[in-house]
């Protein structure tokens, strides 16, 4: 042993003696993780983070959040002598006079653009898997938390530039938080400092789009790694994998040497993208004057669909009691989202009381054997998507020779028609699914290969499919519709009929499925 390594070796047993680190360490480098490609989305999401704090804390260093008006003499000449804002010059100077600010700029921002596209993949993933059901529900609130999170943070970053597009959306933001009845207008005021847009609105996004919320953003993503560490990571049914094991690679060598070249992979794009992709040029926009705003403003995607609801609503207004309700605010832009976030933060919770299913679960389901559940996330998708279009209603109708009114009504026709209408023929493509996986594990894969018969009939011949193969497809489980009976053993009428009726008809249409193949089929088909 050389000198070196003793070193080591009585520096590692000092700690242990004194917290008796080596056991945990040695399970921890123990740990197996699956490999599958759908869990790199919650990956990309940790390294698009670390690179928002990273670029982040660089740009900190030049950024003046301040709205004190100066007189722009930078080495931007078209802005040259015009009034703006600190904050809006300081950003001009980070672009074109620090050296590496502007790619430092487009980094940031495209990070925060792939940031939030990881987590909606992330979270439709675990969705349309099943992965959020017991015992992970937990976790799945801290990623609808985190997505929450990423809303605002994304919404408070590009408003800090203080340029006409970000302070049109500022406008947008103040106009519904004074959509809120009786509360709305004080916390307005409070927000920015008094009547829209006040002079303390910028320092104060400021403290929270650097500090508090990144804060907070490490405290839940913490959590969430550790609660994933501690109850083991979900896996996709195979041979050999079961409820109780997970089947994959140690986390030393071979995971972490995939995780640290992954991130250099996630870096190294985002770091192209921005080189050669313009995102937020604010030197086009110009300053933010209340009495201005600009063509075609758009959020970033993540925002568009809400802007979509806003812009799809009709005027209602209601006046009552010396106070004026704006619905065509306060419900695409408050209500339908709240609906929406607290939905999606309860359905583990409604999955399981619809199907009655109290069990641990550690193997994922294929969304075509969960038909409802599939269903149910498409329609979802198309609502949104729906509002998206609209919330591009105005650059569409240019790039397009379109109407406004016409994108506006097909919106205000489609975002009630379509996803119901998505809804049903998803469960009826995943129900076809399901018997197409029945056919292939009864007679085979087709090989296109035509044989006649001595009769004179033709007949394709069918391939055996490997036991591998078999074994996915037959794996899964299917629910059985709860049975919840009007009146008890005793003939006595059970409490709660109407909330025992909707549960049974729930349970009935979440467990519709095509019939698996059972043993006696499949010696059946082997005899003939």
């Amino acid at each position: 042993m050389t000198t070196t390594e003793k070193k080591i070796g009585t520096a590692a047993n000092f700690v242990d003696e004194r917290l008796g680190a080596a056991k945990w360490v040695k399970k921890s480098l123990n740990k197996v993780f699956p490999d599958h490609w759908t869990f790199m989305f919650g990956e990309v999401c940790m390294y698009s983070f670390i690179i928002l704090l990273l670029s982040g804390t660089f740009l900190t260093f030049w950024f003046d959040p301040s709205q004190k008006e100066i007189v722009y003499n930078g080495s931007y000449e078209p802005l040259q002598g015009l009034k703006m804002s600190a904050a809006y010059a300081s950003t001009l100077n980070i672009s074109f006079e620090v050296r590496g600010g502007l790619l430092m700029r487009q980094i940031h921002h495209w990070a925060a653009n792939i940031f939030m596209a990881a987590i909606v993949a992330h979270l439709l993933r675990v969705f349309f898997t099943g992965a959020f059901r017991k015992p992970r529900e937990f976790n799945w609130i801290l990623g609808i938390l985190l997505l929450t999170l990423g809303l605002v943070e994304g919404l408070l970053g590009y408003s800090l530039p203080d340029d006409l597009l970000s302070g049109t959306g500022l406008r947008i933001t103040s106009a519904i938080i004074q959509a809120i009845p009786v509360v709305g207008t004080y916390a307005a005021f409070f927000l920015f400092g008094g009547e829209f847009p006040g002079t303390d609105f910028i320092p104060r996004i400021f403290t929270l789009h650097i500090l508090i919320i990144p804060g907070i953003f490490l405290a839940v993503i913490t959590i969430h790694v550790m609660l994933v560490w501690y109850q083991k990571h979900t896996q996709f049914p195979g041979v050999g994998r079961t409820e109780n094991n997970v089947v994959g690679h140690p986390i030393l060598p071979v995971y972490m040497a995939k995780a640290g070249g992954f991130f250099f992979v996630v870096f190294g794009i985002t770091a192209f993208i921005s080189a050669v992709a313009s995102i937020n040029p604010i030197w086009l926009y110009g300053p933010y004057t209340p009495g201005q705003i600009s063509a075609g403003s758009q959020p970033d995607w993540y925002m568009g669909w809400l802007d979509g609801l806003v812009r799809m609503a009709p005027p209602l207004e209601t006046h009552a009691f010396g106070h004026t309700i704006s619905w065509n605010i306060l419900i695409p832009a408050v209500i339908v989202p709240g609906i929406i976030f607290t939905g999606m933060a309860l359905y583990p919770f409604i999955e399981s009381w619809i199907t009655g299913d109290k069990r641990e679960h550690h193997l994922l389901d294929r969304p075509r054997n969960v038909p409802n559940r599939t269903a149910l996330g498409v329609m979802s998708i198309t609502f949104v998507m729906i509002s998206l279009i609209n919330g591009g209603n105005d650059i569409i109708a240019t790039n397009f020779d379109l109407s406004i009114n016409q994108i506006m009504w097909f919106s205000r026709i489609g975002i009630f028609i379509l996803p119901p209408l998505a809804f049903i023929i998803t469960k009826r493509l995943c129900l076809s699914l399901q018997r197409a996986d029945r056919e292939l594990l009864l007679h085979g894969a087709e090989t296109g290969r035509l044989l006649r018969l001595p009769h004179g009939e033709f007949v394709e011949v069918h391939a055996p499919i490997s036991p591998e193969k078999a074994y996915l497809l037959q794996s899964h489980e299917q629910l059985v519709p709860l049975e919840i009976e009007d009146v008890d053993a005793r003939g006595v009428r059970r409490p709660g009929a109407l909330k025992n009726k909707l549960q049974r008809r729930l349970s009935k249409a979440h467990a519709v499925s095509v019939p698996k193949v059972t043993e006696q089929e499949l010696k059946e088909i082997e005899n003939h």
